[in-house]
């Protein structure tokens, strides 16, 4: 028994290595990296909780790691028994400790990345996948690629960059699983794990490194990963507003540098303008009111404010760095002359709240005088805010703050000015051009409010409008009477509603939105999304209700297209708008359209959804040209492969050519900003990859499709659609299925989201959420919303015409629209396992649908065939080893936990099944404290047995931890 034991005690890194036996190239540290973190942890719980725990987590991963290797179910079934019999206190222990290991592999990965992206050695076709080479985009290299291989002069290049925008716009779509509190503790981690390994180390500097390692792997094991309460659309919205604080406010101007270095790398000896507007940030958290009650007017009035105290503090803190460095006296006469009226009209008294130049500024020192002027009004302008939001009311007037952005850079301006006109241009391009380009890309509101309502809503405030006027129902008019009706309102100048107008509380939730967007300043609100969006008159609505609510400057009105009926419909829906006179003259010859990835996804199967929005787009865009109005296409994308997400890079390249034209906006949703944004590399990274994507798309478009690719795909989608509905929406007993088969129900018990997880509370797939049905195929491993479909219309395609199959493959070779469709999919497969899909129908199904899950799997397994068929493959990913390698070290913890839910979710549903629980066996160290019963205690309302609510949401949050992906 004691050489079982020292066996037992042995590292867990032979393991890993027996997993995965080769090193992928001869940079690769990343099983070096695991172990370590693995090794590390396993001691932690050791002293936590004793031996014999630790050593039932081996025995579970061992098991794993057999059943990995043979995907023989008996070792499923061995599993159950070791996992059953935990008592609730070992069983949160043992969920929370491979959820735990799960976090640390992908810490390790994101070093690992960072590590070879450092060291450089990045051959092309190297890896793929987010992360990498195939999919990656340096911007000097881009650059270089379009003066070099395409024969663009770097002029050509300058002025595109200079035209173009991205606009990243957060959304708060409930899909971050993990807690604020875990993510900063992973972020140490993640620092102290690339510390230990830098070449220049001291054994001191190990020592205490290794030491700070094992404390933030300890605390962060110790912090109670579940959320007890549902976040408010406030507290998602700071969480959204850290990532400002923690990377993105610095990594725009030094992304932006790094442009610079690149243009003179290619001969321009000029920056980038700091008012190109290469960068934008908007946000939906706390805008979003789409089936998310908990959004209100007072909600959206709260984030504005908060948002703008943000900036406003931002710049503050800032800009007495600025004066430090600014104490140059030599100046030109414009600026003298405002310098000293400045120091001439400045109260004697001196302002103590400051730390430093709180004495009134000589007038020798002609910049401080000026940016102390600046920095007084930001200190008033962050305390209005402040009042504003916790009083309502401010006691600082409006005068003393800066009220428009225009304001704010004209100071800043004269002296950038003044200084290059001295012959201190760089001095001027230091700091000041950093702050410059930071007012430029957030100005006072850090970011734009997008608003975003159900066209329904709107239907039902004119409905009541018009029953009140003269009793006549908007909502039973034709399409031709609404337009009429409200283009006669439009050119009109009489009000249609006063106080007496009778409202429901729907009506004047709606009402007090748009009066809260006439209330605070223009800036603050980006753009009106209509979600559900299919007439003309959705659109004119929502123009006559901003000017009954006396918005000044109206919003931009944003339709939203989604389902597959929709997406066909919008171009021609598109182009009657542009026919009526007063909107074409009302948008100035910009217009943008929003289209939905998740929900067209959910409506018909992600290869139908994918090419129904590529040839929206190209409908869309001949529209637009048609009209002269330029176009900018909205992708509302998920992070999920079934919610549009994948490559950012790949993305970008792949949609029709003429559809970016140097203007995008995209939605960063869930955890896709913490993988985007979470770290300061991550940023440089993101904002690398849309800014040369965008260019390169513009610059260098991707092919067309041929006309026989376009007849072949068009005729597969029908098929596509038609299997993947025929399930979804026309198999009886589906829906039953899919509740018992997953954990949609408990889903909800996990508190990741303000939002309800369903439009409707009754209601069957149509009314649930993308994000909850993603979410409940990926926690079983089967991903069906992704690739049904797709087996359908292959078979269709070859058995038509065996030729259909070299097609098929020379789409993949030459398109890169199909080839990174077929990617995403093969990538599915690869995370996908159906052997784990079929212990959960054998725990949770009914026995008489044990049959339709079977032939669920078989076409599982037929579709696989069909996509490595097409990509040329033999076996899935064989062109992406680092992307293999790293599912194989994850796959054994997955599984356990996959166990141990299936299992989990049979004790919560079926009162009847009996388990025979061992002795208690984690070990406290301190006796008195027995933790793993104290764990029990953390959700004493739960209605179900003893520690089991807690131990699903653990083995929920790893098995997103694992995959990467929520909803």
């Amino acid at each position: 028994m004691a050489g079982r034991n020292i066996e037992k005690m042995a590292s867990i890194d032979a393991q890993l290595r027996q997993l995965v036996p080769a090193k992928v190239s001869e940079d690769d540290k990343l099983i070096e990296y695991d172990a370590l973190l693995l090794d590390r942890f396993l001691d932690i719980l050791q002293d936590l909780h004793g031996e014999d725990l630790r050593e039932t987590v081996q025995e579970l991963y061992e098991l794993s790691a057999e059943y990995e290797g043979k995907r023989d179910p008996k070792k499923l079934e061995e599993l159950g028994k070791v996992l059953t019999s935990l008592d609730a206190g070992d069983s949160i222990v043992i969920s929370k400790a491979f959820s735990h290991m799960l976090n640390l592999a992908n810490l390790a990965e994101e070093v690992q990345i960072a590590y070879r992206r450092r060291i450089k050695k990045l051959k092309k076709g190297d890896f793929a996948d987010e992360c990498s080479a195939t999919t990656e985009s340096d911007i000097e290299e881009t650059f270089k690629r379009l003066v070099s291989v395409l024969g663009k002069s770097p002029e050509e290049i300058f002025d595109a960059l200079k035209n173009q925008t991205v606009d990243l716009v957060l959304t708060a779509h409930p899909t971050q699983s993990v807690r604020r509190s875990l993510l900063q503790k992973h972020g140490r981690i993640r620092d102290c794990l690339a510390q230990l390994y830098a070449k220049d180390i001291t054994p001191d500097d190990k020592q205490e490194l290794d030491e700070s390692l094992q404390r933030e792997i300890q605390a962060a094991f110790r912090t109670d990963e579940i959320r007890r309460t549902p976040p408010t659309p406030q507290d998602e919205m700071r969480a959204g507003m850290s990532y400002f604080h923690e990377t993105i406010w610095n990594g725009v101007p030094k992304f932006l540098r790094r442009v610079d270095t690149a243009l003179k790398n290619i001969g321009i000896d000029e920056r980038v303008p700091y008012n190109a507007p290469l960068i934008q940030f908007s946000s939906w958290m706390g805008g979003d009111r789409d089936g998310n009650p908990r959004v209100t007017p007072e909600v959206t009035r709260d984030v504005c404010l908060l948002a703008r105290m943000m900036a406003a503090n931002f710049y503050y803190n800032q800009i007495e760095n600025l004066m430090f460095e600014l104490s140059m006296w030599r100046c030109t006469d414009e600026f003298r002359a405002k310098a000293d009226e400045i120091h001439r009209n400045s109260r004697k008294d001196a302002a103590k709240h400051y730390i430093e130049f709180w004495k009134t500024i000589p007038p020798t020192e002609p910049y401080r005088v000026i940016l102390g002027d600046v920095r007084d009004k930001l200190y008033h302008t962050r305390e209005r805010s402040r009042q504003l939001l916790s009083n309502g009311i401010s006691d600082i007037p409006a005068e003393a703050t800066f009220t428009n952005v225009e304001e704010f850079l004209e100071p800043l301006e004269l002296c950038y000015r003044s200084l290059c006109a001295c012959g201190d241009r760089p001095i001027a391009d230091g700091t000041l051009l950093d702050f410059l380009r930071q007012v430029s890309t957030f100005g006072l509101s850090l970011v734009k409010l997008d608003i975003r309502q159900e066209s329904e809503r709107h239907t039902d405030v004119l409905d009541a409008i018009t029953k009140h006027l003269d009793g006549s129902s908007y909502r039973e008019w034709s399409e031709e009477r609404r337009q009429e009706w409200l283009l006669a309102e439009l050119s009109g100048k009489r009000p249609l509603f006063g106080p007496d107008l009778p409202k429901t509380e729907e009506i004047a939730d709606v009402l007090d939105t748009f009066k809260v967007i006439s209330e605070l300043p223009y800036d603050c609100f980006g753009a009106y999304i209509i979600s559900m969006a299919t007439s003309p008159s959705d659109v004119l609505a929502v123009e006559l209700l901003q000017r009954e609510c006396h918005v000044k400057k109206p919003l931009r009105v944003v339709p939203l297209f989604e389902k597959l009926a929709d997406l066909e419909a919008a171009p021609a829906a598109v182009s009657r708008l542009f026919s009526i006179d007063w909107y074409k003259n009302r948008i100035n010859g910009k217009q943008e359209v929003m289209i939905g990835y998740s929900d067209s996804g959910k409506d018909a199967g992600r290869l139908s959804a994918a090419w129904e929005l590529y040839k929206a787009q190209e409908e869309l865009v001949k529209v637009a040209k048609k009209y002269g109005v330029k176009l900018t296409m909205f992708h509302g994308r998920g992070g999920t492969v079934g919610r549009g997400g994948g490559p950012t890079h790949l993305a970008i390249l792949s949609q029709p050519p003429d559809t970016v034209n140097g203007s995008l906006r995209v939605t960063v949703q869930g955890e896709v900003i913490e993988q985007s944004f979470g770290e300061e590399h991550l940023c440089f990274r993101t904002l690398q990859r849309f800014t040369a994507a965008t260019l390169e798309h513009g610059m260098n478009p991707p092919v067309s499709p041929k006309p026989e690719w376009r007849a072949l795909l068009d005729a597969m989608a029908v098929f596509a659609t038609e299997e993947y509905r025929s399930v979804v929406f026309q198999e009886p007993r589906f829906v039953e299925y899919f509740r018992l088969a997953t954990p949609e129900l408990e889903y909800g018990r996990m508190n990741i989201g303000s939002r309800p997880s369903k439009r409707k509370p009754s209601g069957g797939i149509e009314s649930l959420r993308a994000i909850p049905w993603i979410f409940a195929w990926t926690q079983t491993r089967f991903h069906l919303p992704v690739w049904l479909g797709f087996g359908a219309a292959f078979k269709y395609a070859i058995k038509k015409d065996v030729r259909n199959l070299h097609m098929l493959q020379d789409m993949y070779k030459h398109w890169p629209f199909f080839r990174v469709t077929i990617d995403l999919i093969e990538m599915v497969f690869a995370k996908g396992d159906p052997g784990i899909a079929a212990l959960y129908d054998k725990l949770l199904v009914s026995e008489d649908l044990w049959a339709f899950g079977e032939k669920l799997r078989t076409n599982f397994e037929e579709t696989k065939a069909l996509v490595l068929q097409t990509a040329g493959h033999k076996d899935l990913l064989e062109e992406d080893p680092y992307l293999k390698q790293r599912l194989r070290l994850r796959d054994s913890y997955i599984t356990t936990l996959n166990v141990c839910q299936a299992y989990t979710l049979k004790r919560i549903r079926d009162p009847n099944y009996n388990v025979t629980l061992r002795p208690h066996i984690s070990k406290e160290i301190l006796q008195s404290s027995k933790s793993a019963q104290e764990l029990v205690k953390l959700n004493p309302t739960s209605e179900y047995a003893p520690g089991l609510e807690d131990t699903l949401i653990l083995t929920m949050k790893g098995i997103a931890a694992g995959l990467q992906n929520t909803g």
